[in-house]
Formats: C-alpha cells, structure tokens, sequence
C-alpha cells in the first residue's frame, strides 16, 4: 500500500470525517507493508499485513488482516493488457507530478488488470477493494484492501472509479462520492435504475454503451 494513500483513507465506522493515523511498522520505498491503521474517534484499529490493509467494517466473522471466509484467494495479480487500457481509457486515469500519486480505485473482476493499468500512466496508483488481493504478492502501482458496506476514502480524493461487473452496486453512491473534479465513474452492468441514481448523487452520464456507462461529477 502506497504510503501517500493514507492521507485520504477515512474510518469504515466512522465515516468520511474521521481521517486514520497511520502507525507504520515496515515501509519501504513508501509503500507500507506492515501497520495498524487507527482512528482516533472511535479507537478502532484496522491492520494492514503483507501491504494489504483490512478496512472492513462491521467485521462479521473475519479475522483481523484476513478474508473472510468464503473470499476467493488469490496467489499472485492476473495480468490483462487489453482489459487494463480499456479500464484506464474509460475512467480517465491519470498520473501526477512532482512525486506525488494520483490514486484510482477498481472493484469486482476489473481489479486483476490493476498492475497492468498502473504501469500505462506514470505517477498512477491504482486502489484495489478485494478481499482476495490479501494473497497477492506487494507491487508497485497497486495499494491492496478489502472494504465492506462503504468506501472508507475523503470526499472527492480519487481520480477515477470502476465498478466492474460483479461488484457490489450498493456502492454506487459512495464511488459518486469520493470521485474528484477531475476523474470519472464506470459502472458495468448497470441497471435501469443506476442513471437515476448517479444523477441525484450529482453525478452526469457522458457515455453508454449497452449495460456500461460513463459518469463525471456534474
């Protein structure tokens, strides 16, 4: 997980005022491999293990730093070229200068193209939200973690948003909300109702191509 990342991650129970403090045990070239991420609200204490940070909240039967039972596991990231330009075209995905890193999040099955759509943009860290991404192995470009019933980023932080097909559509509004000025929200398999949606979270459709569309802050 990239080290700049916890600057705009915010506490899954608290919600989006309540920022976490980092308290890092291993970083190394500012990624953070071992670290508790905390919240000084409510105490919660969230890990981060092998890179990979476990921000889900409630817990449910998990094991802090692990999946939860049932979750696909995962040795290594997939590739897929074709799949990650497609991705990064559609969601505008840019880079950022000076150091710094422009922070993109991909969730459901799009998130195995995320080292490739990293390695397209300079400057680029793309935010995988999947609980099997706990198996892959530390890359640079790709920040690891599993999140539950809500984003835990800072409103209008990350450039761009994908909700592959697959992922879970009761996020919809939350992705609306942390998408920034600048980037663009895709939905795969969006249903008759996600325009509707998207408009009243502020959102407007700036493309369609079947069950696929294309949003920007409006």
């Amino acid at each position: 997980m990239h080290l700049a990342l916890t600057d705009i991650l915010t506490c899954p129970r608290c919600g989006p005022p309540f920022g976490l403090i980092l308290l890092a045990e291993d970083v190394r070239e500012r990624r953070v491999l071992e670290g508790v991420l905390g919240c000084a609200n409510c105490r919660e204490r969230y890990p981060v293990r092998g890179g990979f940070a476990e921000l889900r909240w409630p817990r449910g039967e998990a094991t802090p730093g692990q999946p939860f039972a049932g979750d696909a596991p995962a040795g290594a990231a997939p590739g897929g070229a074709p799949v990650a330009e497609r991705l990064a075209a559609l969601i505008g995905m840019g880079g950022s200068g000076g150091g710094e890193r422009s922070f993109s999040l991909v969730l459901g099955p799009g998130a195995g193209a995320a080292a490739a759509m990293a390695g397209l943009v300079p400057g680029a860290e793309v935010v995988v939200a999947d609980p099997s991404s706990a198996g892959w192995p530390e890359l640079s470009g790709v920040s690891r973690m599993a999140v539950a019933a809500a984003l835990p980023f800072a409103d209008r932080s990350v450039r761009g948003v994908a909700l592959t097909a697959g992922s879970d559509p009761g996020l919809l509004e939350d992705a609306a909300r942390v998408l920034n000025p600048m980037g663009r929200l895709l939905v795969e398999e969006a249903g008759a109702e996600v325009e509707a949606r998207l408009v009243a979270a502020g959102l407007r459709v700036v493309a369609r191509e079947g069950s696929t569309l294309v949003a920007v802050v409006a």
